[in-house]
């Protein structure tokens, strides 16, 4: 099968998504499959640029990180594209490259798929905050519902994500299908190494949030809980590894919280080469969004033997199973700091979790999700092809 993946983020962009595209595509090639990306030029390349078509954009003046791709650009390149003869076209994200994705499926005469990775409802309200949180509820829902209704089928993280675009009316074919662990994430990283490069201390205790740093994130509910644990735990150190349009308005918080010096921001890490060491140097992984579809960060700490404090809203709740590798708190800041504490100062509970997590971890292989997308991507297909079918019965005058 030949399956065209567009985007507005990928690699060196990172996020979520980026993972989600690196691995699916990974994984389809690994089964014989030919995955191409149509993906923003960042003006700095990935590690891998094979089958990647990279398109003119500009920054974002709101979040300078994201790209807006050039959907000329691409339709001028219509024929290369009708060209590849394309089975399938696979959207990953609702900005220009859902725009794209529609317009070439009807082009190409290929069905067109998207996945569900980011749940508007409570993102857009971040990015714009002076319309009424009721008003962006409503839009968000409508653009969703616009978009999904204009699809062959989508395919969405988690049931609970699955659920929530159901009541929205949506009414395409669509399936739970999440990304899977990659086996490289279960390589044990060097927690020694990294916390010598990073100037931590072995012995201190070590909170860690990995992600994007957004105000969707819910990161600034991690700082506070951390005021109480440091009552217990005088020098509790909350690592936040990635970067994002939160991170200045994160750091004044964590000044006025007067946490400084128990909070370090660190940046972005390769995932391929330090992000496992990370994972490792921490104590516990802790996390509090309540936009995930999935959360795969979570899965990626428990693979690496890390336990997790977190709390279970929207995706995550698919993911999480309080006990297997797990604590799962309530957004309260008492009942979330007590967990932490109560881990920190009961060893054995640490390395039991850890333990029952990286087990859990490995039921979640990414080679088993891409043998699913690829049922998916068949499911989708065989309607068009018995469309095929009997258009052209229809037309050669067939009594059939």
């Amino acid at each position: 099968m030949k399956i065209l993946f567009i985007s507005d983020v990928y690699f060196p962009r990172i996020n979520g998504v980026s993972t989600s595209i690196e691995t699916f595509r990974h994984e389809l090639t690994a089964l014989g499959h030919t995955v191409h990306l149509i993906a923003p030029d960042y003006q700095t390349v990935s590690a891998d640029e094979t089958g990647i078509l990279r398109v003119p954009a500009r920054p974002l003046p709101f979040d300078p990180e994201d790209r807006l791709m050039s959907y000329s650009w691409v339709m001028k390149r219509l024929g290369q594209l009708r060209a590849e003869q394309y089975d399938i076209i696979h959207i990953q994200t609702p900005f220009v490259a859902h725009y794209l994705g529609t317009k070439l499926s009807r082009l190409l005469g290929v069905p067109c798929v998207e996945t569900y990775h980011t749940f508007f409802e409570e993102y857009l309200y971040h990015y714009i905050p002076l319309v009424p949180k009721k008003l962006m509820k409503l839009v968000a829902q409508r653009f969703s519902r616009h978009q999904g209704n204009s699809l062959n089928g989508m395919v969405v993280p988690s049931h609970p994500m699955l659920h929530v675009l159901k009541s929205y009316g949506i009414t395409t074919h669509a399936e739970v299908i999440p990304t899977g662990i990659e086996p490289e994430s279960f390589v044990l990283g060097d927690r020694a190494a990294f916390r010598q490069k990073h100037g931590i201390p072995q012995d201190r205790p070590t909170l860690l949030f990995v992600g994007r740093v957004a105000h969707e994130k819910n990161i600034g509910f991690l700082l506070k809980m951390l005021v109480l644990v440091r009552k217990e735990i005088a020098d509790v150190l909350f690592v936040i590894a990635g970067e994002g349009p939160a991170r200045e308005s994160l750091q004044h918080e964590a000044k006025e919280l007067g946490i400084n010096d128990n909070v370090m921001f660190i940046g972005y890490l390769d995932r391929h080469t330090e992000l496992n060491s990370c994972y490792r140097s921490a104590d516990i992984f802790v996390f509090s969004s309540r936009t995930e579809t999935q959360g795969l960060v979570l899965l990626e700490a428990m693979a690496q033997g890390v336990p997790v404090v977190s709390t279970a809203e929207l995706g995550t709740r698919d993911v999480l199973r309080d006990g297997l590798g797990v604590w799962v708190a309530k957004e309260e800041l008492d009942d979330f700091s007590e967990n932490v504490v109560q881990m920190f100062k009961d060893a054995n509970a640490r390395k039991d979790l850890g333990e029952s997590g990286r087990e859990y971890a490995h039921g979640w292989s990414a080679s088993k999700q891409a043998e699913r997308m690829l049922g998916f991507y068949h499911s989708v297909l065989v309607p068009s092809e018995l469309r095929e079918l009997a258009l052209e019965l229809n037309t050669s005058g067939s009594d059939y």
